[in-house]
C-alpha cells in the first residue's frame, strides 16, 4: 500500500472545514504508529497557514493544485473533507491518480463512475 520506508499510510486532507478540524486531524494524532497527514489542500489561504503550523504539516496546496499533490510521492492517500457536491470529482481524481482514498461522505452518486475510475482497465 504504501511506497515509504515508515510503512506510515500518509494522507492529504483535503478541505480544511469544520469535520476536518473537529475530527481528522485531531484523530490523525491518535493514530500515529500507522497514518500521518503529510500534506492539506484547500483554497483558504489562511487554515492552510494555520493548520500547517498548528500540525507542522510542510507540504501544503491550494485546490488548483491538488493533482501536483496526488502525483508528488508524498502522500499514499487523501481523506476527502470537502462539501458533497465536490467528493465525486477528487475522489475520481485521486483514483485515478492511483491514491487511496477515504471520504467523509459518498463519494459519488453510483457505484460504477468509481469501479470505472479505480479500474480504468474496466475488468473489475
Amino acid at each position: 500500500m504504501t511506497t515509504n520506508a515508515s510503512r506510515k499510510v500518509r494522507y492529504a486532507v483535503v478541505g480544511l472545514g469544520w469535520i476536518a478540524q473537529a475530527t481528522a486531524l485531531p484523530g490523525f494524532k491518535n493514530i500515529r504508529e500507522n497514518s500521518e497527514i503529510t500534506a492539506l489542500v484547500s483554497d483558504d489561504l489562511e487554515k492552510l497557514e494555520t493548520l500547517s503550523k498548528q500540525y507542522r504539516i510542510q507540504n501544503t496546496y491550494c485546490c488548483d493544485e491538488y493533482d501536483e499533490c496526488l502525483n508528488s510521492g508524498e502522500i499514499d492517500a487523501v481523506y476527502i473533507a470537502l462539501p458533497n457536491h465536490l467528493h465525486k470529482e477528487y475522489t475520481v481524481r485521486a483514483a485515478e491518480a492511483g491514491i487511496h482514498v477515504l471520504c467523509e461522505k459518498p463519494m459519488a452518486v453510483t457505484a460504477p463512475v468509481l469501479v470505472n475510475a479505480s479500474d480504468p482497465s474496466g475488468k473489475s
